[in-house]
């Protein structure tokens, strides 16, 4: 007998998915072309979604949070909600959840000590990923960023760009190669070495500031190295999941004006949703978008299993 899949959300699902979509028709999608001109998002936006608590429900109880734990697929589903009302606004809001979920899934009982209990604040933690660098083809396995042992401290060179909330970062993930392998670096705000370059002008991006940073002798203690080679593996996977559901939530949200238009749109005393070629149109959109989202979940899915999701 084969056994039924079932793609029903489970309650706390469901009730998760409905609080971040809520959150956005009420908060987001209203002012996000403001915001964009602007090129800045609402600062008290980004604290009240921070007081729904999502990123402080995935710390332990220990370390101060709810201790509710962390599931890839119940993130793509808050992900998807976020993207529809802006993109900008998602990553934005969710870059420290990045930090927190390394240092859960990764970090020693000494950096869990140190860093979680400051994201179970009242306050939004400003937290950054530094990967990316001014490299044609970049390759993340073989990123110019080099970290060198130096006693009981790395030594980090190199330039990153597009790096978000660069400037305000409180702690910023670096990749940086160590003896031939990338690893991972935790450098706080105000590490020697360690400047912020002039925000980059990026389409499409305009109200989430990104910087180029760079790394000249910048010295970060042993302890700040954050788990093995394996833990870009780990960051990888969930990274381009996540990017995966914020191109879903997108075009779900073009999906979802461009119907509205269609039906509110009249040409030659009928709405053009009416006409046959904008009909098909339409209908690809959708299945385009189902399949989108059924290819994420199936990677959410395979992470969620703790197994090797890189084919997804």
């Amino acid at each position: 007998m084969v056994e039924e899949i079932s793609f029903a959300l489970s309650e706390e699902q469901q009730m998760m998915q409905d609080t971040v979509r809520q959150f956005v028709q009420a908060n987001v999608l209203d002012f996000i072309h403001q915001w964009d001109e602007n090129r800045q998002l609402d600062r008290q936006v980004v604290q009240k979604f921070w007081e729904l608590g999502i990123v402080q429900s995935m710390i332990p109880e220990e370390y101060g949070g709810y201790g509710m734990g962390s599931s890839p697929i119940l993130h793509t589903l808050v992900l998807e909600e976020l993207s529809f009302g802006d993109m900008t606004f998602a990553v934005h809001t969710m870059l420290p959840a990045l930090f927190v979920l390394l240092i859960v899934n990764l970090g020693t009982k000494e950096q869990k000590e140190r860093y979680l209990p400051e994201f179970c604040t009242d306050s939004f933690v400003p937290a950054s990923l530094a990967v990316n660098e001014l490299v044609l083809g970049f390759d993340v396995w073989n990123c110019e960023t080099k970290a060198v042992k130096n006693g009981n401290a790395f030594v980090i060179n190199g330039k990153k760009c597009f790096v978000p909330l660069a400037d305000e970062a409180k702690y910023m993930l670096v990749v940086a190669q160590y003896e031939g392998i990338p690893h991972l670096f935790i450098v706080e705000k105000g590490y020697e070495g360690l400047s912020i370059g002039q925000r980059e002008k990026n389409c499409g991006w305009w109200a989430l500031p990104t910087y180029e940073v760079s790394f000249e002798n910048c010295v970060v203690p042993e302890n700040n190295k954050l788990g093995d080679e394996n833990a870009i593996n780990w960051l990888l996977q969930r990274t381009r999941t996540a990017m995966a559901v914020i191109g879903t939530g997108i075009s779900r949200a073009s999906y979802e004006y461009a119907k509205k238009y269609a039906k509110e749109r009249h040409q030659f005393g009928e709405p053009i949703a009416s006409r046959q070629a904008i009909a098909f149109m339409i209908a690809e959109m959708a299945y385009d978008v189902d399949a989108m989202r059924l290819l994420t979940w199936k990677a959410a899915s395979t992470i969620e299993l703790g197994l090797d999701a890189k084919r997804e």
